[in-house]
């Protein structure tokens, strides 16, 4: 699912930028750089949402970006986020029976394996 929300950046003394969502009290982020500070809004914004909705907590609607006036020196910008529902499915697989023996004796998870082949396959 996509979410949208307006982020309030501020710039520290030390050149870095400490960012906050009005909507998500509590949802901080920080980069040294501004690129940074964008790239770890977006992370903190899909892990606060990601949070919420496994806690079946009410997740907020984002405010009109032209209602959230930030402070002199601060300025608003839009984060956007696609949060995947990473609940474990259980599905039936079948596999060659000299497979389950060497993934057995390796020590390897078919799971882990599957998923990550799949993650590669799907990028």
């Amino acid at each position: 699912m996509e979410y949208v929300y307006p982020a309030v950046f501020h710039r520290n003394k030390d050149e870095s930028y400490t960012v906050t969502y009005p909507d998500l009290p509590g949802c901080i982020s920080e980069g040294k750089t501004l690129g940074n500070a964008m790239y770890m809004a977006q992370s903190a914004l899909v892990q606060w949402i990601g949070y919420l909705a496994d806690k079946k907590q009410t997740i907020p609607n984002a405010s009109p970006a032209e209602k959230i006036k930030p402070s002199k020196g601060d300025f608003l910008n839009l984060i956007r986020a696609e949060v995947k529902d990473a609940k474990a499915v259980k599905r039936t697989v079948s596999i060659p029976k000299w497979m389950d023996d060497q993934v057995s004796q390796s020590g390897l998870s078919l799971s882990r394996v599957l998923q990550d082949a799949l993650r590669e396959k799907l990028a």
